[in-house]
């Protein structure tokens, strides 16, 4: 009796033994599964094999832009096959018809044997994560950033600027560079000599109803040391803001030479300070400056040149060097600019002539041979925007058509139902055509804005052809 109550006791204690292990298996699941990462949407996110999580796929354009992609795709598939051209769809065709339809066949069903009871999500998910595309962002970038080139052509308007428009005056003031350095020789003559047969020859041409002014800066002291603050305070308006007259000018421009340092800053300063009664309503103030070299005086001419032209007279400051080594020619284009102006050099006396009396004035050959945009630029700029486009829509084509295919598959082989495959190609083809939607209206702004960029540049230079072809017609 005893014997047979012991063998009950052990019965009854391997029984709680297995009751006791199943629980502990019960509560380790639990809590595996509470360990696993979910996926956007709360629920678990599917793993694969090797423990790499499957997010869920890309709902809106801006997930996928950043698609990582496909795990088939990236390890067989050449990224130039997948994104090739339309013109060379058949690169494309050829292999995935010849080689990846195979590896899609056999590598997809080794998923869904481990893997029976997926939901119809999770089964899109992960084909997408299979054989979803991701070179989305390089093309996207480019698209988005995409820029037509086009460039209003540098169009001559000398003559525009000495024009008086109705009810305008224009004030034209020349501020003559009289440092020791324009004492130096070059072919034809001593620099300030040359410089200054010019400008009275380009003053003369000026017409009526333009008041002239003509400051010289540096021309009083020498290049010593010594004489620095003397010449760099010498700054003299030594032919008033006034009606042009011939002899007056002539000896404003006899009574100084060439001698000290070089106040570029400050004679910029002194312009403004003489036009500054002259506001923007009512008055064009154009600036000449005539100068062969660089500050000397310590000051800031660029941000004189800036302070001046934004200043209530706007006033342009336009600066002819005169054979200026690459140091000059720097720092002078850059108070041109600063003073919304242009800069142009002259090695010669025949050079500074054409520049002060013809100032970026066109001739006919220039005028009748002026174009917009050309032909070979329009073709380019079509060519370009397409390079960029076309691959970025056959990828999101070719993602589609692998997923659909691959959802067929799987249906075929019945490793998914019929109604599954169907929700997967209704997916695949709903964000085939949110990203068709998208990446087709950025393409058409783009192009909207180059057209409007191109007619308006063929309507700037159309009108400017008239306008000269008028002027010479006045001439001749």
């Amino acid at each position: 009796m005893e014997k047979q109550n012991r063998s009950f006791l052990v019965a009854i204690f391997l029984i709680i033994c297995m009751l006791f292990a199943g629980c502990n298996t019960d509560a380790e699941q639990k809590v595996s599964n509470a360990d696993l990462p979910k996926n956007d949407t709360g629920e678990h996110a599917e793993k694969t094999e090797s423990g790499e999580e499957i997010a869920s796929a890309a709902t809106t354009i801006e997930e996928v832009v950043v698609q990582h992609s496909g795990k088939l795709v990236d390890k067989y598939m050449d990224p130039e096959i997948e994104a090739a051209r339309t013109v060379d769809y058949t690169k494309y065709f050829r292999f995935y018809e010849d080689k990846f339809i195979d590896i899609v066949h056999k590598e997809l069903p080794n998923y869904f044997q481990e893997n029976e009871e997926l939901s119809r999500e999770e089964v899109y998910d992960y084909l997408v994560y299979e054989l979803g595309s991701g070179q989305y962002k390089p093309y996207y970038e480019k698209l988005a950033s995409y820029d037509h080139g086009y460039e209003m052509p540098e169009l001559p308007n000398g003559k525009d600027e000495l024009e008086i428009a109705k009810k305008e005056i224009t004030n034209l003031v020349i501020l003559m560079d009289a440092s020791g350095s324009m004492k130096a020789s070059i072919a034809g003559g001593i620099r300030m000599d040359l410089a200054k047969e010019a400008i009275e020859d380009f003053t003369n041409g000026v017409g009526e109803d333009v008041n002239v002014s003509l400051l010289a800066y540096g021309h009083k002291g020498t290049g010593e040391d010594s004489d620095k603050e003397l010449s760099c305070s010498s700054i003299d308006a030594v032919y008033p803001l006034q009606e042009y007259s011939q002899k007056e000018f002539q000896q404003a421009l006899n009574s100084f030479q060439a001698s000290g340092w070089t106040p570029l800053a400050s004679a910029i300063e002194k312009a403004n300070e003489l036009l500054a009664p002259y506001g923007k309503d009512g008055y064009r103030n154009i600036v000449y400056i005539v100068s062969d070299g660089i500050e000397t005086c310590d000051g800031d001419p660029i941000q004189a040149a800036k302070k001046l032209n934004e200043s209530n007279i706007e006033a342009k400051i336009n600066i002819i060097g005169f054979d200026v080594d690459d140091e000059g020619q720097n720092q002078l284009k850059q108070v041109a600019e600063a003073g919304g102006g242009k800069y142009v050099t002259v090695k010669d006396p025949a050079e500074f002539e054409t520049v002060l009396k013809k100032k970026w004035q066109p001739s006919l050959m220039q005028i009748m041979s002026q174009q917009g945009v050309y032909l070979r630029e329009y073709v380019d700029q079509l060519n370009d925007l397409i390079n960029i486009y076309d691959p970025l829509s056959n990828l999101s084509e070719r993602e589609a058509n692998r997923i659909i295919e691959a959802a067929r598959f799987l249906a075929a082989e019945e490793w998914i139902d019929k109604e599954t495959a169907d929700y997967v190609s209704e997916r695949a083809n709903q964000m085939r055509e949110l990203r068709k939607k998208h990446f087709s209206e950025l393409k058409e702004q783009k192009s909207a804005e180059a057209d409007q960029a191109r007619k308006e540049i063929d309507a700037n230079v159309e009108a400017w052809k008239e306008k000269w072809y008028k002027e010479l017609e006045k001439e001749s």
